[in-house]
């Protein structure tokens, strides 16, 4: 099938789909055209989904864990059942290459899959306390329990599976959740809720409401809500924190991600190759998407020519096209701020080697060289398909270079020293260091998240589990240990 127009779509409160007086058009970044209309919540809306939420925290606690796990697994099977229509609506939607829409829709049925795997185990710790006399016949058995409602904010960027990562620790640990889409990018969110209906979870433990930022600043700062997951820019992200400061609140908000290419690198053209796709592909809109190339000096004459021509070789344009990786950006306000930042580091000396151009909300994969310290590209995240290149004497200075930067989400290190791996996993400042590969890289199940501006707590289904729930100790007495 090929999305045109999905019609009038409704949302969900307390698992029923609604509908309301107020609608909002949600268009294609790539040709502006309408792919659907959506329903906007009223604040009674609003009022009926928090209501119900905190009414269903006692049977949600109360789920067995094959029924969290039963309800998982339900949404995974039907995620890959319904996959291509899920992938053309994610493109539709977002602009995101068709390719790259269908990797997402398979990561987030894996993330399903492991948050019902994940419920299956999640048992707590046993421990001894006779290790000291006073404690004799004493065991504790730690358990950890849900601290309430989940208030999830997800972006644009990956519409499906960075809901899911919020979503599926909610149901394996047993926490009702409301989940607010990006209000240009709801409609996979919203076919979420479909799947999540089909299962036997109780009534109220979920709602997707599409809101926009006034509505959405009162759900944090609401006190029913004590948890709030956040994914999306650092000034939003950070204000959310200081909102909800009595609240526990995981922040994921993104970097200027940077990957080193020291000269013991077996095979340059696979890294500038790899590089430049996680540059520039989907757009450049990738929390850890390649910005920043560190090349040690020995090789980096060679290594540019293949980073350049990598970039030149990306197929962009049309989403639907099997051949596209470089889609748009999400709209024509981040198009012309994306060039905007280009010309600012062209201005203050940067030598533009491929790329620059732009139409409309399309633009071309761009790599920068040099660019000055306290420019915006140096300094922030683009969020677009834009790189720039360095290089670098000892590796000492590549990992200053790296921790220069107030963000610390993900590094990558192409090297094949495990002394350097090791160093670089010891001394780089971010949340991730991966060997042999671009910082863009993602497993699900690992943990993820940032240190400095790039947020606080760790998704990945077991880490994101933990930041839900509290331990809650039960002790015994008397046993016969």
């Amino acid at each position: 099938m090929t999305i045109e127009n999905l019609g009038d779509i409704g949302f969900w409160v307390a698992g029923k789909r609604l509908t309301s007086d107020a609608t909002f058009d949600v268009r294609s970044p790539y040709d502006g055209r309408v792919v659907a209309r959506v329903f906007a919540p009223t604040d009674q809306h609003v009022e009926d989904a928090i209501t119900a939420l905190v009414a269903a925290e006692r049977p949600a606690r109360e789920l067995t864990a094959h029924q969290r796990a039963g309800a998982l697994d339900h949404v995974s099977r039907r995620i890959l059942e319904r996959a291509e229509e899920i992938a053309e609506t994610i493109t539709a939607e977002n602009g995101k290459p068709i390719f790259w829409a269908r990797g997402e829709v398979a990561r987030a049925a894996s993330t399903f899959r492991w948050a019902a795997e994940e419920a299956r185990r999640f048992s707590g710790e046993l421990q001894r306390l006779d290790t000291d006399a006073a404690s004799a016949g004493r065991m504790a058995l730690t358990r950890r329990v849900p601290k309430g409602p989940v208030l999830a904010i997800a972006p644009f960027n990956f519409p499906l599976n960075l809901v899911a990562h919020k979503v599926a620790p909610a149901i394996a640990v047993g926490a009702p959740i409301l989940i607010k889409p990006a209000d240009k990018t709801p409609l996979a969110a919203l076919i979420l809720g479909e799947l999540l209906a089909e299962t036997d979870l109780p009534e109220g433990m979920f709602s997707v409401l599409p809101l926009s930022g006034p509505k959405t600043g009162e759900l944090v700062t609401d006190p029913r809500l004590p948890v709030v997951s956040f994914t999306g820019s650092e000034t939003v992200g950070w204000a959310i924190k200081r909102q909800a400061w009595n609240k526990h609140v995981t922040l994921e908000l993104g970097g200027n991600s940077a990957v080193v290419v020291h000269n013991d690198w077996r095979d340059l053209k696979a890294a500038a190759d790899r590089i430049a796709l996680f540059g520039a592909c989907q757009g450049g809109q990738v929390c850890v998407s390649v910005q920043r190339v560190l090349v040690q000096e020995d090789v980096a004459e060679e290594f540019t020519v293949l980073l350049t021509d990598a970039l030149r070789a990306l197929g962009q344009g049309d989403p639907m096209d099997e051949k596209v990786h470089v889609g748009p950006v999400i709209d024509e306000r981040n198009a012309v701020r994306i060039q905007e930042w280009v010309q600012e580091a062209v201005d203050a000396g940067a030598e533009v080697l491929v790329g620059g151009g732009r139409e409309g909300t399309l633009l071309e994969p761009t790599l920068l060289r040099n660019v000055p310290a306290g420019t915006k590209l140096a300094d922030e995240e683009v969020f677009g398909p834009v790189l720039e290149i360095s290089t670098y004497r000892e590796f000492g200075e590549a990992v200053d270079k790296i921790n220069s930067s107030r963000f610390g989400l993900q590094a990558g290190v192409y090297t094949e020293s495990i002394e350097t791996a090791f160093l670089a996993h010891r001394e780089i400042q971010t949340g991730g260091v991966l060997i042999g590969e671009v910082p863009s890289y993602r497993a699900d199940q690992m943990p993820y998240g940032g240190t400095k501006a790039s947020g606080v707590g760790r998704e990945g289904v077991r880490y994101a589990m933990e930041d839900y729930t509290e331990p809650r100790m039960l002790m015994f007495t008397g046993l016969p240990l």
